[in-house]
């Protein structure tokens, strides 16, 4: 494996276990693994993959996030659900960055999803969740398909995103951060 091809595959997963550690060290006081007295981060970090309830409840609001998308018009309500209702969340995307719920439920939700597209389907697959304690990320790929509303032609990508998730009650986890980018071109086979 060439160094270039290296780096690049190394890189997402380096970059998830940085804001996985940093939303360890973040936690409120009082709450979560950082504080839970002892060894705090590095005994969240060293603790065994999460529940099966946890990881269940996590599948679960990324299959509602895709919902939230896939009606018309888009349901701010169900997007709710999913999201810390926070100034503190985040989302980064091939059009730029949302700060807040605020900001991502109108640049998002309405004035991207809503705006652009009917007939909208994002249908997440390969999905990988890992829960450390009160914190949380998922790895999945995503394929998208809808009508532009301004040409009626039909739009389709294919991308990859993390989501970050921080426990919010005993049985209630919400979405703080997602990362998603459109897919890799295909490597050429003229390629080292």
């Amino acid at each position: 494996m060439s160094n270039r091809r290296f780096v690049r595959s190394v890189q997402p997963r380096v970059f998830v276990l940085a804001l996985a550690a940093m939303v360890l060290m973040a936690a409120t006081p009082g709450e979560g693994p950082a504080n839970s007295g002892g060894a705090g981060y590095l005994e969240a970090a060293n603790a065994p993959q999460g529940t099966q309830d946890a990881t269940a409840e996590i599948k679960e609001l990324i299959a509602k996030y895709a919902a939230a998308v896939n009606v018309e018009p888009v349901d701010i309500n169900l997007a709710a659900q999913v999201w810390w209702n926070s100034p503190d969340v985040s989302m980064i995307n091939p059009l730029g960055e949302e700060r807040g719920w605020d900001e991502i439920k109108r640049d998002f939700y309405q004035n991207t999803m809503e705006a652009f597209f009917s007939q909208r389907t994002l249908a997440p697959r390969d999905i990988s969740v890992h829960v450390y304690g009160d914190s949380g990320w998922a790895e999945f790929s995503w394929h998208f398909v809808a009508k532009s509303r301004k040409t009626g032609s039909t739009v389709e990508s294919n991308g990859r995103e993390t989501q970050i998730y921080r426990k919010a009650g005993p049985d209630h986890w919400v979405l703080v951060h997602v990362h998603y980018s459109a897919a890799p071109p295909a490597a050429s086979s003229s390629a080292p």
